[in-house]
């Protein structure tokens, strides 16, 4: 993990709200979708860096139950490298039903921008079969290299939770989108909602044939927060 910026970046307002405006955040999630918030799970500590271990994978499901779920996970997708690590993990109740809340923040288009850096004959054909998968369960007409590069920690999200509900694990996926970010020059920073959904996430969308129209039946929801 590495430093949070002081006072600017996506992880730091994350901590903000769920430090100091937990209700708004929840709000928010619960209008988008339609769930009740009712837990947080804590990341683990690292001494040996003074720093917080991340909620990687997934290594945040601890119970025996979940045995098979994480076998399976290894033969899925490539467990060195930089496997998806989750900017916070939660738990929603739809009336009697819980399911995972899988959360990836942003605060300026940049950060949506990456490549897969997995070598060929290895890590790389491991992922490119993960990405048929899912490209093939959301029912979408894209192409696997395109979800390589220039958006696949996105895509790699998405793969991830494809993985989770194949398997029986009830999940869904959040984008949060924080606006108004001032303390970050030279990044492209939208100031509001519109801005993200009409200038920055369309290009994404259209690269990986992921419409807005696909989303929410897939399990992938978005919230637009000011920093």
């Amino acid at each position: 993990m590495a430093r949070i910026g002081h006072g600017y970046g996506s992880e730091w307002h994350l901590l903000r709200y769920l430090g100091r405006h937990r209700n708004a955040l929840n709000q928010a999630i619960e209008q988008e979708t339609g769930g009740r918030v009712v837990d947080w799970l804590d990341f683990g500590f690292d001494r040996s860096r003074f720093l917080d271990s991340e909620l990687k994978g997934l290594n945040f499901l601890t119970a025996d139950s979940y045995a098979d779920v994480k076998r399976a996970w290894a033969a899925f997708w490539p467990q060195t490298g930089n496997v998806p690590n989750w900017d916070a993990v939660g738990w929603l109740t739809f009336g009697s039903n819980m399911e995972l809340l899988l959360v990836e923040a942003k605060a300026h288009a940049e950060e949506l921008r990456s490549a897969c850096a997995a070598k060929p004959h290895g890590g790389r054909d491991m992922i490119c079969r993960a990405f048929e998968s899912t490209i093939s369960a959301f029912g979408l007409a894209a192409k696997v290299d395109d979800w390589l590069e220039p958006y696949y920690q996105y895509c790699n999200r998405l793969a991830a939770l494809h993985f989770l509900r194949e398997h029986n694990v009830p999940a869904r996926l959040l984008f949060i989108y924080f606006y108004g970010e001032t303390n970050m020059r030279g990044r492209h920073c939208p100031d509001c909602p519109d801005e993200w959904q009409g200038r920055v996430l369309p290009e994404l969308y259209e690269r990986i044939k992921f419409s807005p129209y696909d989303q929410k039946g897939s399990g992938v929801h978005n919230v637009y927060l000011p920093v």
